[in-house]
């Protein structure tokens, strides 16, 4: 007798032109089971979750809900058929309530009029039934990530989704946060919800999934479980080659202060004091990392030291001028490399070609210009040359960047910011949303740049990536700097006792 899946999908296939995004994929998902769907950048899983969701309609292939052929031709007629996605980037209005992004297309009327009372009665017996906590009343851009992304499977309950496909969802989530998706996740499958887990993190797959499939290059190369295999094998299926997971470096020889922070005080939008009085330096030859949950003020200060936001008071001095505060223009000029937090709103203009954007902060520079005017063939040349180098999936350098992958995006931005002579990087988050040997390959050139010279201010909140990456670690709490050491000689769990604002006893201070 046949399985009864949830949901099957039978030789799906997606063309885009010059990509075969799908090739003749089969997927099946069991009820109450959570199915972890992973693949390297551009490998098709979005694309393959997005035929199921009907943003996008199969060139071939069907689709089945419970043993019984679908046809999607757009979310709507997914919602129908119980289908529920959490994207990447969450897609709610920040000014509204989450009682008003709940029932956004689906409302709730009484006499004409919206019936809020019994919108927000149905958000909290869903928000009880399946351990969701979340206040039907608060305005959604006052909210962190972590909550407002339980507001995104929220909506999708409401609409009665028993499959939810979540699309990266663990990739701006802290390790708590996670932890707390991780219980949700659980919750939902006890009372018969069925789950797709798109990821690049393998532990997480690991910890979390009941099966994994993984997909290369727009197949499915292979669907194991948990106990039937390690890191390493599921790294080696996403990239057809065994992956270092481990950095190899060299001690650190640092040289002279490249920069030097002095008592930087900064506001946020609210005007409150968000980082107060730190101070640091970074040597030639060196990795400084930033450890510390997301919202400590991280954020305002690679801002201030890029130039995108002024500080209060104190002094950014690089190679011994003391910079001015807001001007990014001059923070380039000086030898800075960004790799922003936010790829969309600060690291490329979406409209832009790939070719363009990888020029974005040298294109007034020979090569690329000759007075006021432009040289398209010199531009064009070096989009190519970096494409292969950094692997960036694209059908060509003139398609808008907002037209690739998360993790494609992160890697033109990574591209253009590495391929630059600078005397100091500021990677703030640099692997968020890239596959295992996308990872792989920019920890390589972090460690090369740092050998070459090049002072690296690294910002993540992957506390593995700071330990493997950084020669010292100062960790930021509510805006202070807490404590400043040396990498080897803290431990993971006094490293996360400290972002915790815990004081952590016998760890040698270089303050």
């Amino acid at each position: 007798m046949n399985e009864t899946f949830a949901l099957e999908v039978k030789n799906i296939t997606k063309r885009f032109p010059g990509v075969l995004a799908n090739d003749r994929v089969d997927f099946n998902l069991r009820k109450g089971e959570i199915h972890a769907l992973l693949g390297e950048n551009g490998a098709g899983k979005s694309t393959l979750m997005n035929v199921i969701y009907g943003l996008y309609t199969p060139d071939d292939g069907e689709i089945f809900i419970n043993n019984q052929k679908v046809e999607i031709h757009n979310p709507h007629d997914a919602i129908h058929a119980g289908i529920g996605m959490v994207h990447q980037h969450f897609m709610l209005v920040p000014v509204f309530t989450v009682v008003e992004n709940i029932i956004l297309g689906s409302e709730i009327t009484k006499r004409t009029y919206l019936d809020l009372n019994t919108a927000s009665k149905k958000v909290k017996q869903l928000s009880h039934d399946y351990g969701l906590v979340v206040d039907p009343d608060a305005v959604v851009e006052d909210l962190p990530v972590g909550i407002q992304q339980r507001v995104e499977i929220v909506k999708a309950l409401f609409r009665d989704a028993k499959i939810l496909v979540l699309d990266e969802p663990t990739a701006v989530l802290t390790p708590q946060e996670v932890e707390d998706l991780f219980v949700v996740m659980r919750n939902l499958t006890e009372r018969g919800v069925s789950i797709v887990f798109i990821t690049h993190k393998l532990k997480e797959v690991l910890e979390i999934a009941d099966r994994i499939t993984v997909m290369r290059r727009g197949k499915v190369v292979g669907t194991t479980t948990p106990s039937e295999t390690s890191e390493a094998k599921l790294a080696e299926m996403m990239v057809g080659r065994e992956v270092l997971l481990q950095v190899e470096k060299a001690p650190a020889i640092p040289g002279d202060v490249v920069i030097k922070v002095s008592d930087l005080v900064i506001k946020d939008e609210r005007d409150l004091v968000v980082v107060k009085d730190v101070s640091f330096d970074i040597r030639a030859g060196e990795i400084l990392g930033v450890a510390g949950v997301q919202g400590n003020g991280q954020t305002e200060l690679v801002e201030t030291l890029t130039g995108l936001r002024q500080a209060e008071s104190g002094t950014i001095t690089i190679n011994g001028t003391i910079m001015p505060f807001q001007n990014p223009r001059v923070m380039i000029e000086a030898g800075i490399a960004h790799i922003p937090e936010d790829r969309m709103k600060h690291g490329l203009v979406l409209p832009y070609s790939v070719a363009d954007n990888l020029v974005l902060c040298t294109y007034y520079r020979p090569p690329f210009a000759r007075g006021i005017e432009r040289n398209i063939r010199s531009v064009y040349d070096n989009s190519e040359r970096l494409i292969e180098q950094f692997d960036i999936r694209t059908p060509s350098p003139l398609v808008s960047a907002g037209t690739l992958s998360g993790g494609n995006q992160q890697k033109v931005i990574v591209a253009r910011e590495l391929s630059r002579e600078n005397h100091l990087l500021i990677a703030n988050q640099p692997t968020r949303g890239l596959d295992v040997g996308s990872i792989e390959y920019i920890h390589k050139r972090l460690i090369e740049m740092r050998d070459s010279g090049i002072a690296v201010l690294l910002v993540s909140a992957e506390l593995d990536e700071i330990k493997s990456l950084a020669d010292r670690i100062i960790v930021m709490y509510q805006g202070n700097i807490v404590a400043t050491v040396d990498a080897d000689k803290i431990s993971r769990s006094e490293l996360g006792l400290l972002m915790a604002g815990s004081q952590v006893a016998n760890i040698p201070s270089l303050n």
